[in-house]
């Protein structure tokens, strides 16, 4: 059974840099055809798709945030990082970790809640 994890500071300030870590366990983030994702949902809105890291380490983003997100991992203690820089108060939203593969999103983390203020 994969879990995943987030865990980062609950509040930032505009204009600075958000940094989550997602820890995975039960599987490793190096396991081909699987990619880890980072997902967010804004109070009141639906699900936005940030971006992903793959199994072997490339990236892609939306379009709508690529100018501002960065996702990296660390394969020695198997965890993936989202970075999202320039905040501001419309980046405050519950954020996820979750693992795609074979046309589905198999496992996400419990989300964790960010708020952007001053």
């Amino acid at each position: 059974q994969v879990q995943l994890q987030e865990s980062g500071p609950g509040l930032v300030k505009p204009s600075q840099t958000l940094s989550l870590t997602c820890t995975v366990s039960g599987g490793s983030i190096t396991t081909n055809d699987y990619y880890w994702n980072w997902i967010r949902q804004p109070p009141g809105k639906g699900l936005e798709w940030i971006g992903y890291i793959t199994y072997s380490g490339s990236t892609y983003y939306s379009p709508s945030l690529k100018s501002r997100t960065s996702i990296s991992r660390d394969t020695s203690k198997n965890q993936f990082t989202l970075q999202l820089s320039s905040v501001t108060p419309e980046d405050t939203a519950v954020y996820y970790c979750a693992q795609y593969g074979y046309k589905y999103f198999n496992y996400w983390g419990q989300g964790t809640q960010v708020t952007v203020s001053s």
